[in-house]
């Protein structure tokens, strides 16, 4: 606006007397400098230095790493929320997404639990290799696999199979440690009672909170059990958690249980805006997944060129992200799993297959940008990071 104009406007000489008088008796806030962002940075850091207080077995396959921070305090996070773990194992350097199954009102340290996967890299490398007193970084809390009073029923319905129960425990715990006028209701699918991790945990919270109902479900129950036996089918779950129409309900697990839950909850007539769904990874087998090309195997040998240098080979059925980093590449990344955009690159060259859901943006989609970690070359390719 010009001068002029801003002149005739009413208060306009208050307005200017007030600043002059301002100026020539107010404080210099030029020592405050940088304060803002030193106290945002402590709250949401990039990267958080770790230190293993203690490791707890859960399971024959499981294993809770207890996380202190090496100097100041942990930032907060809300229950439902994960941080990713970078990890140099001495042969590759990556990171993975770890759910936080401690309470947010515990502020000195963070539980993440780790379950043992045939071949993993990394969840063999934290199970056999890390020990008290490591040292680890990790980002800083991720996600929004939360609740929220505002928009969320008051009684939730969380699916859980496998250690997609660790995100689930961190709500329970923190429901009873803040009194919160919530009810949870867990329903847990394993294939036995070992591999039920906080079995005895989750038993005993619901036991004794009546806000809490805990019901395991046994693909092999043990002798003498009385409750539900096989998978979450839609008549299981409503007999356990009643009518879903005033519940939300929250799913995390393996690609297998999403997809088998939400074709039941599709029977149940339950709306989309009533499912929660937490990322779990990319799928392992992406020429299963819906839309892989019939005529490609996933083994075939492709060529990847990055930003016209660096030249590798690898397999069709390898992410673009695993593959890089398999040729020392390091790739940015939280999530892993084509929702947070950290590790997305420019497709100069080439085709990719995308799962159904991966979450691009409409400006990614517009100028070639594709998320590396979800991406699987169907052919050459070329890139730029």
């Amino acid at each position: 606006m010009k001068r002029e104009l801003m002149e005739q406007l009413e208060g306009y000489a208050d307005v200017t007397a007030e600043i002059e008088n301002s100026l020539k008796s107010g404080t210099d806030f030029n020592e405050h400098e940088g304060e803002v962002f030193r106290y945002v940075n402590a709250i949401h850091p990039s990267l958080v230095e770790l230190k293993v207080a203690e490791i707890i077995e859960e399971t024959h396959v499981t294993k809770t790493l207890r996380l202190k921070p090496v100097e100041g305090i942990l930032p907060p996070f809300q229950a439902g929320q994960y941080i990713a773990l970078h990890v140099d194992t001495g042969k590759i350097k990556t990171s993975r997404p770890y759910s936080i199954s401690s309470s947010p009102t515990e502020k000195s340290y963070w539980d993440i639990t780790v379950q043992r996967v045939e071949q993993g890299l990394v969840s063999n490398f934290l199970l056999d290799e890390i020990t008290p007193g490591n040292r680890l970084f990790s980002s800083g809390p991720q996600g929004v696999f939360c609740y929220n009073p505002l928009i969320h029923d008051d009684t939730i319905v969380c699916l859980a199979g496998g250690s997609g129960v660790t995100p689930f425990l961190s709500m329970i715990r923190n429901t009873i440690a803040r009194g919160l006028n919530q009810k949870i209701i867990l329903l847990y699918g394993a294939k036995e009672i070992r591999d039920a991790i906080f079995f005895e945990v989750l038993s005993e919270l619901s036991v004794v909170n009546e806000n809490i109902d805990f019901f395991p479900v046994f693909e092999n129950p043990p002798e003498g059990f009385k409750g539900p036996s096989g998978y979450l089918t839609a008549d299981i779950i409503t007999r356990l958690a009643g009518n879903l129409k005033d519940r939300t309900l929250f799913v995390c697990g393996p690609q297998a249980m999403y997809d088998f839950i939400l074709e039941q909850l599709s029977t149940l007539n339950v709306p989309g805006r009533k499912i929660r769904r937490e990322m779990y990874g990319a799928p392992a087998q992406p020429w299963n997944c819906e839309g892989w090309p019939s005529e490609i195997s996933g083994d075939e040998t492709v060529t990847i060129r990055v930003n016209g240098e660096k030249s590798f080979t690898s397999r069709s059925g390898i992410s673009l992200m695993n593959a890089m980093e398999n040729n020392g590449l390091l790739v940015p990344a939280v999530c892993r799993s084509g929702e947070c955009s950290m590790c997305r690159v420019k497709l100069l060259e080439g085709k990719v297959f995308q799962p159904k859901g991966t979450l691009l943006r409409k400006s990614d989609r517009m100028f070639g940008f594709i998320h590396s970690c979800v991406s699987y070359p169907l052919t050459d390719l070329e890139i730029r990071t």
